[in-house]
C-alpha cells in the first residue's frame, strides 16, 4: 500500500480516544503502518530502580498512532479533512486530496 501520510503533513485523528485532534506528523513507520504525531499519544513509562536510575521513577514516552485512524487536513482554517490519491503528471506523481475536487498536496 502506499504511504499517503508523509512527515510534516498536518493530520487530524478520526476514531479513538484522542478523536478529533489535529498535529503535526512528526515521523512515519510504513512497516509497522503507524506515524507519531505531534501531541498525540503521550505516554508515562514507570521505570524500576537500577543501578543508573536507583531511584525509579517516571519517563515521557511518544506512542505511534495507526495510519487508519489518521486523516490529512487539507484546509488550516476551517480544519476539513480529504482522502488521498495520486494523479501522474508531466513533472512526475503527485499526490491529491479527492474531498477538495483533486488539489494537489506539496
Amino acid at each position: 500500500m502506499a504511504n499517503r501520510i508523509k512527515k510534516g503533513d498536518s493530520v487530524k485523528i478520526i476514531s479513538g480516544a484522542d478523536k478529533g485532534t489535529t498535529g503535526k506528523v512528526l515521523a512515519v513507520l510504513p512497516k509497522k503502518g503507524v506515524a507519531l504525531i505531534e501531541g498525540v499519544g503521550n505516554k508515562v513509562r514507570h521505570i524500576r530502580p537500577n543501578q543508573l536510575n536507583p531511584q525509579g521513577g517516571k519517563r515521557d514516552i511518544q506512542v505511534p498512532v495507526e495510519l487508519s485512524k489518521v486523516a490529512l487536513v487539507v484546509d488550516e482554517k476551517s480544519s476539513k479533512t480529504s482522502r488521498i490519491g495520486y494523479k501522474v503528471t508531466e513533472s512526475g506523481k503527485v499526490r491529491v486530496a479527492k474531498q477538495a475536487k483533486n488539489k494537489e498536496i506539496k
